[in-house]
This record gives structure tokens, sequence and C-alpha cells, in this order.
């Protein structure tokens, strides 16, 4: 494979976008696309209510409390209302429109830190290798498999960052207006480093005066200093107990050891960057690694400080660790960079050696996260799970008003593939176990209602007539969704081998 040197001709800014648009279709095909997964049953309702005001007209809090800090379902539904184009393929558009921007931004930051074309290639193709690998243990992805605000948070980041290092400051301004707009917290991480950026370069001789008067040693002590200190938390509310033990990754002190790792690898990483970037005079990696080293140790010692004592508990939903989700995407430029121009180069086979289990590997591990469903639901398509068939049936056929109940536990039933109902059904339903609990952990004022709810559908599979006739009365419930075989004394107008969807009487 011969790559020739970049150019900034009109040709050379088509076969760019050429390539990453081929490497967005590629991405698109290994990570695989699900509109209504995960945090989706979080952040599509949004939107749907926007476009729809009748929907939703019972416990709507439990997804409105994030909609109300972002900026994004009303972008999403703006576009959709001047296009006119159907919700699903609306969001398809934005997904792809969001791994192409993601991937741009890479390359334009790839091509600061490098001169030569295969290792700006190289650090774009390890990005989109790995777009659904895990960050740490921080529950998040480098690019959800679906839309929502952290995608464009993501992609904004970057270019923030990008246009600090090119010091074109107004457009970098702009980019984080942007971030901020999407989403409430991710715009921090980009700010906070791109202020890094620009402290190092006005300061950076003196902190590398700084950094030569310690041994090697010293410098890795200061890396892993604080990974030690892991004692006791105590949570201030049984209510909000119950939500906070489902979000593990807020609590540092909860991580296993190798989300431990996964904090100091990139930053013994970056430490090592800097010294090759010093000594071959690359002086943009450079800046880009001393930065990311010292982002990287503040917010771990942030994240120490508000998770150890009890009184700052509360601020833990901040999830300051979450600053690992850019580092990632610069350790994966980097790494993909350094190793095309001194190992890859310009033999296909080694490209393909590298790649082709890497890719096989990440596809493999999407299909054992949603087994049920299709890899790429594309728009229009029928769905092949059996719980998304129902939650489809429901949306065409029960009134917009009607008041739903499922297992608390629904999304996390083998086969389910965490489908969001509110996200596929379109309906309203009493408080999950899963997701809405997310809600509780950002806005604790919740968390008494979401207890209640939860408990009053507890324990889902021991139910008989007499508890649903109980959620009825107490509630409202009208129709409930239930797994085979179901119970007696429901009528159930839908069914298939997985579900049933059956009217309270």
């Amino acid at each position: 494979m011969r790559i020739t040197a970049s150019d900034h001709s009109s040709a050379g800014r088509v076969r760019t976008f050429g390539l990453l648009l081929l490497l967005t279709i590629g991405a698109l095909f290994v990570h695989g696309y699900h509109p209504f997964a995960e945090d989706a049953e979080i952040y599509l309702p949004g939107i749907k209510r926007i476009l729809h005001p009748q929907l939703f007209p019972a416990w709507s809090e439990f997804f409105t409390a994030h909609a109300q800090l972002t900026f994004f379902p009303n972008l999403i539904a703006l576009s959709l209302r001047i296009t006119h184009l159907p919700l699903n393929t609306g969001l398809f558009i934005w997904h792809l429109i969001s791994i192409f921007l993601l991937l741009l931004a890479c390359f334009e930051l790839s091509a600061l830190l490098f001169s030569s074309e295969v290792a700006r290639w190289g650090g774009v193709c390890l990005v989109a290798s790995l777009l659904t690998i895990p960050v740490a243990g921080t529950a998040l992805y480098i690019l959800d498999q679906y839309l929502n605000p952290r995608n464009l948070a993501a992609l904004a980041s970057v270019f923030v960052v990008v246009r600090v290092l090119e010091t074109k400051y107004l457009r970098a301004a702009l980019w984080l207006a942007f971030a901020a707009c999407v989403h409430p917290l991710m715009w921090f991480f980009p700010f906070i480093f791109s202020m890094l950026l620009i402290a190092l370069e006005k300061f950076g001789d003196r902190i590398q005066k700084f950094s030569d008067l310690l041994p090697q040693r010293e410098k890795a002590a200061l890396v892993c200093v604080a990974l030690p200190a892991i004692p006791f938390l105590h949570v201030p509310s049984a209510a909000y107990q119950e939500a906070a033990k489902l979000h593990p990754y807020f609590f540092i002190q909860n991580w296993a050891w190798y989300e431990w790792l996964g904090i100091a690898a990139p930053l013994a990483l970056f430490c090592w960057f800097a010294r090759i970037a010093r000594i071959q005079h690359r002086p943009q990696l450079q800046r880009l690694s001393l930065a990311s080293v010292i982002y990287g140790v503040a917010f771990l010692f942030a994240a120490l400080a508000i998770d150890l004592p009890h009184r700052f508990e509360a601020l833990a939903r901040l999830q300051p660790l979450r600053c690992l989700h850019l580092l990632y995407i610069f350790m994966f430029i980097v790494i993909g960079g350094l190793v095309s121009e001194y190992i890859l180069k310009n033999h296909l086979w080694r490209w393909l050696l590298l790649f082709a289990p890497l890719l096989f590997t990440m596809f493999l591990a999407q299909r054992a996260l949603f087994p049920a469903s299709a890899h790429i639901e594309w728009p229009g398509g029928a769905p092949t799970n059996r719980w998304a068939q129902a939650f489809l049936w429901v949306r065409n056929n029960t009134p917009v008003d009607a008041l739903f109940a499922l297992n608390p536990e629904y999304m996390h039933i083998p086969g389910e593939d965490e489908i969001g109902f509110r996200a596929l059904a379109e309906r309203s339903r009493l408080a999950d176990w899963v997701k809405d609990n997310g809600a509780v952990s950002m806005f604790p004022q919740m968390a008494d209602e979401w207890q209640e709810q939860v408990q009053a559908q507890t324990p889902w599979p021991q139910f008989q007539l007499a508890d649903f006739l109980r959620l009825k009365r107490k509630y409202g419930v009208s129709w409930v969704v239930l797994q085979q075989p179901g119970i007696s004394g429901l009528d159930c107008e839908f069914q298939n081998s997985a579900v049933k969807v059956c009217r309270i009487p």
C-alpha cells in the first residue's frame, strides 16, 4: 500500500474526505447501530416529546430532568422539522455524521502531531477500529452505537484541542460552546485540557526544567501515588444508595484493579510519548503528552478528593474520571501514529496483520452485547428482536396516554438487549431499576419517588393478577409487558415467543 504525502489542494481534500467516509462506513459495519438501546432510553424520549408533545403524559421527569440541561433534543428535533426526515432516518444520518466528524477531528489532530501521511492515517484508523472499546471504569465508550449527546460532545472536544494547538482560539471557543450546549458535563474536560495547552505554550520551558530534575522512577511515582488510597464510603440516604450502587463507576474506590490500570497505563504512556517527542523534536506531540499527564493526574486527585470524604460524596456524580474519555482518544491517535510510522509503514500485509484481528474482535464483542438484535438496525427495517417487536406493537396499537408497567430489570433480561421501552414504544411507564436510576443518581430529589415505584413492582417475576390490579389502583397502570409464559387472568393482545403485551382488566 502506497500512501502519498498530504497536500492542501482540492483534490487532496476530496481524497481525505473520501477516505474518512470509507472509514465511517467501515466503523458502522464493525461496531453496529442500535438506535433504541442503552442510554437512548434517556435521550430519545426528549426528542420525541418535542416533536409530539402529547407523548409521555405520566412520569416524564425521569427523562426530562436530563433533557432540560441540554439543547441536544432541541437540535435533533429542529433538524428533523427542517429536513422533514422520518425520525429513524434522521437519527441514523446524525449518527453517521458524528462518526465522520470525530474521525475528521482525529485526522486533523494527527496531522498536527505527525508529519508523515502514513502516521496520520494510522492514528485515525486505530480510533475508528476502537470506537466501542470501554474507557477504563467510566462506563463510557469512545463513541456509542447510537446517537446521544456524548457522541457530539466527543467530536467537539477533539476539535477544541485541535484549534487550540493551531492557536485559533475563537474557533476553539465556538466548538467548546457547542459541546457545552449538547452536554452539561463533558465540555469541562476539553476546557481544562485547553487551558493546560495554553499554559504549556507560555511556561513550557520552566515546566520542562522541573521535569528534567526528576528521575524516571519519581515521575512514575507521581502518576501512581494516589492509586492505593481506597477507603470505605457511606451514602447519606437509603433511596439514593439504591440508585448509586447501580453506578459503581461514580466512586473510584469501587473500581477493579484492571480499571485502575486503565488510569495508570495511559498516564505512563504519555510520559513515554513526551520523552520520544522531545528526543525527536516534535513540539506539538510533546506539548499534548505533557498536558495529558498533568490533566490525568489532576483529575485523578479530584476524583479521590470528592469520593473519599463523606461530606463531598454527592459530588461524585460529576464523574471527574470522565476525563479519561479524551485521554483515550489522544492515546489511540498517538499509538496508531507511532506504530504506523515505525512498523506498518507502506506495507499492506502489516496493516492487515494488525487491523484484521482487531476489527474482527471488536465485531464479535458487539455481537455478544446485542446477540438477539440485528447488528445494524437500519431505518425503516422490521426489528428482529422479540422485545423490540412487542414495543413496536405497543406504539402502533395502544392509546398515547396508556401507562405501562414492566419488570423493573427488563433491560437486563437475556435477549432484551437493553432496548428502551420509552424510546421505542413511545409510551409512559413506571420507573425501572436500570435506566431511571441514572436520572436519580444525577438528581437525588427524585430518589424517593423512584424507590417507591420500583418497590411497588418488586418482586415482578412472582406477580399475579392481584398485584397488577394493585398497580392499576395506585398508579393507573393499564397495560403490562410480560415474559412468556405470562400469567392467567389478563387479556393479552400481542404475544411472540418471548413476550406478551396484556391489558389489565
